[in-house]
């Protein structure tokens, strides 16, 4: 995906994950007698979870090496969408496919995983049969899962870092989060 692709997702990511924040909060605020208006946070919510879905399915991240990436720490996929600007060498380009290859060939089935167990969470509730320990257990399923993804993605961030020199590093960082 283009880089600035990559920036609206990530901005549509932060507008949904703020619009939920106020969404929560205007269902707060109705439940209390006022017209909170919280349809259009559901609605930004479902849209956010099914990219989600769509995105980590694929084997990316979805936001999950996001503190990574944000502090110096790009991805391969990333790099390699910069590849020009950083003026890449060959080698360089070759190991951040690699690099890249190898993360997907890793994440797909963990990402798999993470989906089958968020559904049944979601499963619980939708057939009643949600309890506190199957809650707890389905939870516990799911952030087990979740952070076997997110480490696959971040450990990739810290591999592709060492391919880039300090200059080229310094570039990544200003075409994707605008300076230092």
């Amino acid at each position: 995906m283009h880089e600035r692709a990559w920036m609206r997702v990530w901005m549509t990511t932060a507008v949904t994950v703020a619009g939920l924040f106020a969404a929560d909060s205007s269902v707060s605020w109705g439940q209390h007698g006022h017209d909170g208006g919280h349809e259009s946070g559901h609605q930004a919510a479902q849209a956010c979870a099914v990219e989600f879905d769509k995105v980590v399915a694929e084997g990316r991240g979805f936001g999950m090496a996001f503190a990574a990436d944000q502090n110096g720490y790009p991805g391969p996929m990333h790099v390699l969408e910069l590849k020009d600007r950083l003026k890449l060498t060959a080698d360089q380009e070759a190991k951040a496919q690699a690099l890249m290859h190898a993360m997907f060939i890793e994440s797909k089935p963990k990402s798999a995983r993470l989906l089958e167990v968020e559904a049944k969470l979601r499963r619980l509730f939708a057939e009643r049969t949600a309890d506190d320990g199957a809650v707890r257990a389905a939870v516990a399923e799911v952030e087990r899962a979740r952070g076997e993804v997110r480490l696959v993605h971040l450990l990739a961030h810290l591999k592709t870092r060492q391919l880039l020199t300090e200059d080229q590093r310094r570039i990544y960082h200003e075409a994707r989060w605008g300076g230092r």
